[in-house]
């Protein structure tokens, strides 16, 4: 009598390699996850180390900077002002006898720095700005739609510092870095939010500039969060008042008008419009040469911004609003450019295998705002007027590069549907 079969009970060679696959795939699975996260920690380690190598190297070169921190001994000659009962658009500092320029609310806000020895109030100056920074490049990143991994944040943070005008924040301890933040921060909550609008108006009671952004929200439909916006700026203005009525009105009805105050337009510090009008003319009072076309740039400045808000690209409408506002300024130092943080992360976000020119772009803006060619030419005591024709565009070339990329956006918006948000 033949054997009966055996009952299949799995434990056979066939009825085994399933399992081992089964076992194997998990097995494999996880190496390739543990073998990713190894590489990413190398990479943000790789990352970390370039950038404490950076850290070493702008800190030596800071130092040897003439005006390193300047800008913090006027904030904290301000707060002492505010705490010592002080004219506080009466005095100047430093070698270069800078005067108190913000609003007196911006006074308010410095006055724990003359609670704090100097030393203490520059270290907080330096590393703050760092970390704002860091910030301003997460906030770039997702205003550009893309994620921010530890690699990548600490590797643009790192390049980022050499930008002239974030290393020109970094030297003169300004709060450019801060006020960028303040304002892509709140853009980039959602409509609708509540309090949506008010970190903008806090900005622009700190230094004016920032109020253009209220502006756009009003002119693209968000009126809810454009009154917020005017109504913090109004706070801001009121707290001043309440706290220091005389330089609130000293400030509302003179100073704010005083833009030789601020400084000379014609050099080339300055890189709005006016400065590069007074350069290119030879003339310390460009005048209407100036004003026209800084009003008509305004003007198309905020009809693109709101043209590619209607298109859903949003990111270029945030670009063209900064673009205006630095651009039409009447003094804008290289270092109120910061923004060339989010114009560098938006341009590459629109990058694609088969799209790379965006790349070239993004490199090539980011070379430009490295060169420096503005401090390359002549510009001890008044040489800055008497540039040469081919040294103007060294001088001046944050402005051509900021209206040049307003045009192509402008160009690019034409055929772009309402609605429909950027798909490059």
């Amino acid at each position: 009598m033949p054997a009966a079969p055996t009952p299949d009970t799995g434990t056979g060679a066939d009825s085994e390699r399933p399992a081992r696959t089964a076992r194997g795939g998990r097995t494999a699975r996880a190496r390739i996850r543990a073998a990713l996260g190894t590489h990413g920690d190398h990479r943000t380690r790789a990352a970390a180390a370039l950038l404490a190598v950076s850290l070493a190297a702008l800190a030596a070169v800071c130092a040897a900077q003439p005006s390193f921190l300047v800008d913090v001994l006027v904030y904290r000659a301000e707060g002492q002002a505010v705490a010592e009962r002080r004219d506080l658009y009466g005095f100047t500092v430093t070698e270069w006898d800078l005067p108190a320029t913000y609003p007196p609310f911006a006074a308010l806000l410095f006055v724990p720095t003359a609670l704090l020895p100097l030393p203490a109030v520059q270290i907080l100056f330096a590393a703050g700005n760092v970390v704002l920074l860091a910030l301003l490049v997460h906030l770039s990143l997702r205003l550009a739609g893309r994620r921010t991994s530890p690699a990548l944040l600490i590797a643009a943070t790192t390049v980022g510092l050499w930008l002239e005008p974030v290393f020109q924040t970094m030297v003169f301890g300004q709060i450019n870095l801060a006020l960028a933040c303040l304002v892509l921060w709140d853009l980039g909550r959602p409509d609708g939010a509540r309090g949506k609008g008010l970190a903008i108006g806090v900005a622009a009671g700190i230094k004016l500039t920032p109020a253009i952004f209220a502006v756009h929200l009003l002119l693209t439909g968000r009126v809810r969060a454009g009154l917020t916006a005017l109504a913090g700026f109004a706070g801001t203005a009121a707290l001043g008042a309440a706290v220091l009525p005389g330089a609130s009105v000293e400030f509302w009805t003179r100073r704010m008008f005083e833009t030789g105050r601020v400084g000379k337009a014609w050099i080339v510090d300055n890189q709005s419009l006016q400065g590069a009008a007074a350069r290119l003319l030879h003339s310390p009072e460009p005048g209407l040469w100036w004003a026209v076309p800084a009003a008509v740039v305004g003007l198309l400045g905020l009809w693109l911004a709101r043209r590619a808000h209607l298109r859903g690209r949003e990111s270029w409408g945030v670009l063209a609003v900064a673009g205006t506002a630095v651009l039409v300024s009447p003094i804008s130092w290289s270092h109120h450019w910061v923004w060339c943080v989010p114009l560098l992360a938006v341009l590459a976000a629109t990058a694609s295998p088969s799209r790379r020119w965006p790349l070239y772009v993004a490199g090539a803006v980011a070379v430009l705002f490295t060169a420096r060619t503005h401090w390359l030419v002549p510009h001890s005591g008044d040489l800055d007027l008497h540039l040469h024709w081919w040294q103007q565009p060294l001088a001046s070339p944050y402005a051509p590069l900021a209206l040049a990329l307003m045009a192509c956006a402008a160009w690019r918006l034409r055929s772009a549907r309402p609605g429909r948000a950027d798909e490059e």
